[in-house]
């Protein structure tokens, strides 16, 4: 590998939050790295931290060298441990996933992906949660587009996905079943929650015209398998992924409803920073898993 700079330490010390991290992490001397940041500073006339007893935080002028030079780094390094594999799909591919994407698209590949490429040590990380990938140091990202930032290179996999809303045989007894989307309007509903605390929002949609409603909040939840469960035993409507509660509509155990106000939309992207060079590993995954799901 390369020859680690001045400018790796920084990302380094940037990353990690502090001199004491970032030395444990890189094995160096907090005072090496503490000499080696401050000549970093004197060489570029400007000052990239806010330095104080317990903590240590990026300038302006910091925020704006690490939003340039971390991309530049990575590219850096991929470029060398390309020439380095020469080809062959080899070393750990870190990837980033949320949770529809990781359960319902790509682990049912997984397994003949690891099977087909035996050097590949994958690390995938699931949750809903956006990050940002570079800077979290993964290799790739799984989501659904309209997430994405504008410098980011997306390759669809998947196809199609559709939401469905459920609800159990006895529940539609009590609520009576509804035949507009307007009777949704304060049933009983289990609800997902995202790390940012926003629900999923209930909306349907048509040729003609969007409705979103507002049901009355039962459960509230972040884990799907809770939520199905409490599905399947009454507590209330859930709006999910199609997939994910397939199983259950086919056996009867839940009834789908307003299949037609919920139209199929586009299914998730790998997504990765533009660079030159993409490594072995990163394109046989981005390639293995365009052809999978394609099929």
């Amino acid at each position: 590998m390369r020859a680690e700079t001045d400018l790796d330490l920084f990302v380094a010390i940037a990353r990690e939050g502090g001199l004491r991290r970032a030395s444990a992490k890189h094995n160096i001397a907090v005072s090496r790295l503490s000499d080696r940041l401050r000549a970093l500073e004197e060489q570029m006339q400007v000052r990239l931290f806010h330095r104080t007893t317990r903590s240590m935080t990026l300038t302006e002028a910091g925020s704006v060298l690490l939003m340039q030079v971390e991309p530049a780094l990575a590219a850096l390094d991929a470029a060398v441990v390309a020439t380095r594999l020469e080809g062959e799909p080899v070393g750990t591919l870190k990837v980033n996933a949320a949770p529809p994407a990781a359960e319902l698209v790509l682990a049912p590949h997984l397994p003949g992906f690891l099977r087909k490429y035996p050097r590949v040590e994958l690390q995938l990380t699931v949750e809903d949660a956006l990050v940002d990938i570079v800077r979290a140091g993964f290799d790739l990202g799984i989501r659904y587009a309209e997430h994405l930032s504008a410098d980011m290179i997306s390759v669809p996999i998947g196809g199609m996905q559709r939401y469905a809303l459920v609800a159990a045989p006895e529940l539609l007894k009590k609520t009576g079943m509804p035949s507009r989307v307007e009777d949704l309007s304060g049933v009983p509903a289990i609800r997902h929650r995202f790390p940012s605390g926003a629900l999923l929002p209930w909306e349907f949609s048509s040729k003609r015209r969007s409705i979103i409603v507002e049901p009355k909040n039962r459960l509230i939840t972040d884990n799907f398998q809770v939520a199905i469960s409490a599905a399947l035993g009454g507590a209330g409507y859930l709006l999910i992924f199609e997939d994910r509660v397939a199983p259950w509509v086919s056996k009867g155990k839940l009834v789908s409803l307003m299949r037609n106000w919920l139209p199929a939309f586009s299914g998730p992207v790998i997504y990765y920073y533009s660079r030159k060079h993409v490594p072995p590993a990163m394109r046989a995954f981005i390639d293995y898993m365009k052809a999978a799901t394609a099929s």
